[in-house]
This record gives C-alpha cells, sequence and structure tokens, in this order.
C-alpha cells in the first residue's frame, strides 16, 4: 500500500494536480504515516529535481532582471551569512549541541540548507547522526516556512518584492524559497529566486574557507545549476524568437518543482524527527526566528530593499 499511495502522490504532483504547497503536504502526510519503501532514492531524485528545475525556472526570467537584483541582494546575502554563521556557533556553543552538527545547522540556515549541508559534511569528515541531525532539523524547518510565510506576508501585506526578498534571505533551502514565492506571487518568485541562487553561490567560499581551517582535501561540490539558470536567463533575454518554447521548460520548471516538494515531504519521518532532538531542534529554531523576524524588520523599515 506503502508503495501505491507514493507513486499516487508523485503522478499527481508531475500532473500539476497539486500546487506546491499541496504536494509538500501531501508528501508530510504520507512520511509522517508510513515507512517510506524508496526513501534514499527519493533523496538523490529531490535533490537532482530541484536543481533541473531551478534551471527551467530560468527561462521565465529577463536577464537584466537577474543582474539587477543579483547584484543589490549579493551585499544582503553577504551581512546575513555572516551574521546567521556567528550567532549559531553561539547558540550551539550555548546549548552544547555537537560541534560538527552545530556548524551544520549554521550552515545550513546561513546559505542554502541542504546543499550547504551536503557540501560541507565531507570536508568536516561528519558522520551520518551530524548528518541526520543538521538535515533533519532543516528539512523540518523548512516545511514549515513554506507553509507560514506567504500567510505571514500577506497578514503584512507584504509587496511582491519584499517577500521574495524575505523568503530568499530567511529560508533555508531553495525549494522552499521557490515554493512559498511562487505561491504569492510571479514577481515574488522571480526575486526570491534570483536572491536565493545569489545566496547559494556562498557555498564556495564558505566550503573554500571550512577546508582550509579543516586543512581538509575533500573536493568541494560546486553548484553548477546557479550558471544554467543564468544562461536560461540569457537565451530568455536575447532569443524572443524561442519565446514559446522557454514557456514551456518554465512550465516543466514548476512541475518538476512540485514533485520535488513532494518528494521532500515524504523524507519528514517519525524517525527523522526522533534523530533530531531537542537541542539541535532548539539551535535551529532559534536561529531561524531570528534571522527570520531580524530581515522581516529591516526589510518593512526599508533598509534592505532592492
Amino acid at each position: 500500500m506503502a508503495k501505491n499511495l507514493f507513486f499516487i502522490g508523485l503522478i499527481l504532483a508531475a500532473s500539476g494536480l497539486l500546487s506546491p504547497p499541496l504536494a509538500l503536504a501531501a508528501g508530510l502526510v504520507y512520511g509522517l504515516s508510513f515507512v517510506h519503501p524508496f526513501h534514499l532514492d527519493a533523496r538523490r531524485l529531490a535533490r537532482f529535481l530541484l536543481q533541473v528545475s531551478v534551471v527551467g525556472l530560468g527561462f521565465g526570467m529577463n536577464l537584466s532582471q537577474v543582474l539587477r537584483v543579483g547584484a543589490s541582494g549579493f551585499l544582503y546575502t553577504a551581512g546575513s551569512i555572516s551574521f546567521a554563521l556567528l550567532l549559531g556557533w553561539l547558540l550551539g556553543r550555548l546549548l552544547r549541541v555537537e560541534k560538527t552538527a552545530s556548524f551544520l545547522i549554521s550552515a545550513g540556515t546561513a546559505i542554502c540548507g541542504g546543499s550547504a549541508i551536503a557540501a560541507l559534511a565531507p570536508i568536516l569528515n561528519a558522520d551520518d547522526e551530524a548528518m541526520a541531525v543538521s538535515l533533519g532539523t532543516v528539512f523540518v524547518l523548512n516545511s514549515v516556512a513554506l507553509l507560514i510565510f506567504p500567510v505571514i506576508g500577506a497578514a503584512l501585506h507584504l509587496s511582491q518584492t519584499q517577500f521574495g526578498l524575505w523568503a530568499a534571505l530567511a529560508i533555508h533551502d531553495t525549494s522552499s524559497v521557490v515554493g512559498a514565492a511562487a505561491k504569492y506571487g510571479a514577481l515574488a518568485l522571480a526575486v526570491g529566486t534570483t536572491v536565493k541562487l545569489a545566496r547559494a553561490l556562498w557555498i564556495v567560499p564558505v566550503s573554500v574557507a571550512t577546508a582550509t581551517v579543516r586543512k581538509s582535501g575533500a573536493q568541494i561540490q560546486w553548484p553548477w545549476f546557479i550558471l544554467f539558470f543564468c544562461l536560461a536567463a540569457v537565451a530568455n533575454s536575447s532569443l524572443p524568437a524561442l519565446h514559446t518554447v522557454y514557456l514551456q521548460l518554465n512550465h516543466l520548471g514548476v512541475l518538476g518543482l512540485t514533485v520535488t516538494l513532494f518528494l521532500i515531504g515524504t523524507g519528514i519521518s517519525r524517525q527523522t524527527l526522533r534523530e533530531v532532538g531537542v537541542r539541535p531542534m532548539v539551535q535551529g529554531v532559534l536561529l531561524w526566528v531570528v534571522v527570520g523576524v531580524g530581515s522581516l524588520v529591516l526589510i518593512r523599515a526599508g533598509w534592505i530593499h532592492l
């Protein structure tokens, strides 16, 4: 029964019959109700689909908009990442969270969730427990963010630009940023995706710095999908004759994102919640709340803007 329900959910998400938020909700219900028969395969597929989907979404972006938003968001992402890493380190010390897990949670919050954790884990020689704790914390908070951010944004009457910027600075994973922003509006999606990808680029310097400090020879995972996202935006801006093709590719990107969110939801199980434990989850929640509330206050005050 579990296998049949999994494939039914997968088909519904891929067909577009489920919106991204509903796909995530369906995945969460599945993950908390059944033992996932394809847990590892689903995680690998979700990671691949996310990257391909982001490239597909690039075909709906305008190059000048990507460059403008990316340049404006660079300083904001640099400041927020530095602040989050420092605060995460302090909270980890105060709560006595294991050092590797604490750093992975901080980096996942500061940069781009599971992608940052996956890139830094081999450099830190992280064991399975540290990986499970950090990924579990980030995935749970991602799911919460995807559901509550659009509600909060609407309640506070945030403009689409404000919401896209807030989502990009305060939500962990690219998939959840895109999902929340897509629900809020087209402009929010454009701003959120572009600033988030600028934030994701920080995987590289943080990985290099971590490897240098730890004297690790582990290979750094470069986020190549960001380059293809930019190339897709270039194509959309410079070759308008293929506009119909770009629309189809962009639509496929949205469907791929929907499937990704369903797969992410199925990965949140009762075992995942147990493995996370209290202290790492408290660290993750406190760090996320401070970053989320702080960035929201600065955006509404006009200190952070595009």
